[in-house]
């Protein structure tokens, strides 16, 4: 079974951060008031292709939803994250 990916949210870099056996992956993003920029998605090599990345960005769409912003996916795997999921296309300014 599958370890739930702990996700923490570090307002000081304005990320969301996911440590798994000592490697971080982090979405990194700009809050210009009214949306969320999403502008970076980094998942070391070795914690690729255990969900990471795809945990990370939907952790921030909820965070961007619950705190009535609209997402401006800047990073291709953002897009390409809410392009698969029809449920946070409303999210997208």
């Amino acid at each position: 079974m599958k370890q739930p990916i702990n996700i923490t949210h570090n307002t000081n870099k304005n990320c969301f951060e996911a440590t798994i056996e000592g490697s971080t992956g982090f979405i990194s993003y700009q809050d210009q008031g009214d949306s969320l920029v999403y502008d970076h998605t980094v998942v070391p090599t070795e914690l690729g292709g255990k969900g990471v990345g795809s945990a990370l960005v939907k952790h921030a769409l909820d965070y961007a939803r619950s705190e009535n912003k609209k997402v401006v996916p800047q990073c291709s795997f953002v897009a390409s994250y809410i392009d698969k999921h029809e449920e946070y296309k409303d999210l997208l300014k």
